[in-house]
């Protein structure tokens, strides 16, 4: 069940996307009007992004959004461990968030590395959670989508998350970020992929 106000922001999002699919550049608005008012009324932002810390996605570019409307948590391989866990519950539940969208992304170069059998010990807390998330997936592009919605049920086994989602207050999804085109593709949970 899709949240009325997180299909209100889903919708916004996809629109957003299918706008940027042909920019050449943002629109977003970032006057210091803007961030005076958000200094001053705080933030009230339509979506928490999970995503990669790669260089190639840019959520508010992505999305085609502007100041204050996205609060986006970025990790390597957009795992969903201890400190990006509590940034979502606190995005959820202080600034009444309702959707949150974990954005993987092809060509991940941390998924790669966990498929290619890279180890190194201080990348353990990435590289662990991406290989228990696409039990040895040889095809790039499908490992990067179950990693994505590997991290949407660790998310879905925090009890503040999941009892709101239960109570209809929030919608948890994943979706793949396309990096040559630009295009979203949102994935269904039941680790197949659906377009959008």
């Amino acid at each position: 069940m899709v949240v009325k106000k997180a299909y209100d922001a889903i919708t916004q999002l996809m629109y957003g996307n299918a706008s940027y699919l042909s920019a050449k550049v943002s629109g977003s608005d970032i006057s210091p009007a803007l961030r005076e008012r958000l200094r001053d009324e705080g933030q009230k932002p339509i979506a928490v992004i999970l995503t990669c810390s790669d260089s190639r996605v840019v959520p508010e570019d992505i999305f085609m959004c502007g100041l204050g409307e996205l609060f986006v948590v970025r990790v390597a391989g957009n795992v969903a461990d201890e400190a990006q866990i509590a940034s979502v519950v606190y995005a959820v539940e202080h600034l009444g968030v309702p959707l949150v969208m974990v954005l993987g992304h092809t060509h991940c170069g941390a998924v790669t590395a966990v498929m290619e059998g890279y180890e190194d010990e201080s990348l353990a807390p990435l590289t662990s959670q991406i290989a228990e998330a696409i039990e040895g997936e040889s095809d790039l592009e499908r490992a990067c989508c179950l990693n994505a919605l590997a991290s949407v049920e660790r998310l879905r086994e925090v009890p503040e998350l999941m009892e709101l989602e239960d109570a209809g207050k929030l919608t948890m999804l994943a979706a793949l970020y396309h990096i040559g085109s630009g295009r979203i593709e949102m994935l269904d949970q039941q680790r197949g992929t659906t377009e959008a």
